[in-house]
């Protein structure tokens, strides 16, 4: 074991480091427990919403991740689902006088005024899960959304070849939203042209989902498949509309609907190991939280970043606005690999 005064040595060196603009992205990249995160100043994070199970994890891992990273935050602020009241909590935050914003933009374009106010003052932002379309942010922790899309199409196509596929879209005003059924129909069109998909935009809402999707069966009682963009809002209104029209049958039935989401919560979890789902793709609510108080508090002490490698299996990327992303690693989780306790679905309770 490490001792506290090697540790603490080793911390100190890697930040005069970073404080240098040397070293490799591998090195910038690591976070270093402790540190001078009270001196820096509070930050503040502000949530899209809290009626999913995974932005209640992600909640959750804040102050844990906070506390390991030497963080000093304010009590977590929950825009609920409003991008308008999102632009108004940054507003508060800038106010209250906070040294840094961690935020997950519920509206890529909406979120620019937010960002605004943030600059005027100083004040850096890093984005969470969500890029925004322009402003200015010191890093997005994201992960490869596009990616998303790809291993949904491909995991459904490979086992439906041929017919009618659902797919229940997230905001399109959200990027993450359009990079996904953009992949997904891409792929679809590329590698499954027997397979029509029809789509269902549900904004992220959990009874938009399962009001058109009830509609849509009535008028498609052959799907084959569907994707859920967002296993926290729309897998439990998907099954239950399947299973009050007698149709959720098991993986191995010759009825059965593949189904593939996104998110990673345990729900989908457990509804692989039942059969009921066949993969999700696991977006990592602990990495989001863990990198967004890591880069916000580099950035609260004038750090800088470059493109390159990182030492947690992500890559830090230059969009084409400029902006830099941090993609973070998100698996696809089928009942093979479900089990694997390094997901942090199987992490929580």
């Amino acid at each position: 074991m490490i001792s506290k005064k090697l540790a603490a040595t080793a911390v100190l060196a890697l930040s005069a480091l970073l404080a240098a603009g040397c070293g490799s992205t591998k090195d910038a990249a690591r976070p270093a427990a402790g540190g001078a995160g009270a001196e820096a100043g509070r930050a503040g994070v502000v949530l899209p919403l809290l009626t999913s199970p995974f932005w209640q994890a992600y909640n959750n891992y804040v102050p844990r991740m906070a506390k390991e990273l030497g963080v000093e935050t304010l009590p977590t602020v929950n825009s609920n689902s409003d991008p308008a009241q999102q632009v108004t909590d940054i507003n508060n935050l800038v106010t209250q006088g906070v040294k840094g914003i961690v935020v997950s933009p519920l509206d890529s374009a909406a979120i620019v005024a937010g960002l605004r106010q943030a600059e005027n003052k100083g004040i850096p932002v890093v984005a969470v899960d969500v890029a925004p379309e322009s402003g200015k942010v010191f890093m997005i922790v994201r992960a490869n959304n596009r990616a998303y899309g790809e291993k949904a199409c491909k995991h459904i196509g490979d086992q439906v070849k041929k017919g009618k596929v659902v797919q229940i879209q997230g905001d399109l005003a959200s990027v993450n939203g359009r990079e996904r059924s953009e992949a997904f129909n891409q792929c679809m069109k590329a590698n499954y042209p027997d397979i029509k998909v029809l789509e269902i935009p549900a904004e992220w809402k959990s009874d938009v989902a399962a009001a058109k999707l009830d509609g849509l069966l009535n008028a498609n009682p052959d799907v084959k498949g569907i994707y859920l963009q967002a296993g926290g809002v729309y897998l439990a209104p998907t099954l239950q509309t399947l299973k009050s029209k007698g149709m959720l049958r098991p993986a191995g039935d010759d009825k059965h609907i593949v189904i593939v989401s996104n998110d990673g919560i345990p729900q989908e979890f457990d509804a692989i190991r039942k059969g009921e789902i066949d993969a999700t793709v696991s977006q990592p609510a602990d990495a989001y939280a863990r990198y967004g108080l890591f880069y916000v508090k580099a950035a609260m002490e004038g750090k800088t970043f470059r493109p390159g490698p990182t030492d947690h299996d992500s890559e830090i990327v230059k969009l084409p606005n400029g902006l830099l992303e941090d993609q973070l690693a998100a698996p696809l989780v089928t009942k093979e690999n479900v089990d694997d306790k390094a997901l942090w679905g199987n992490s929580v309770k």
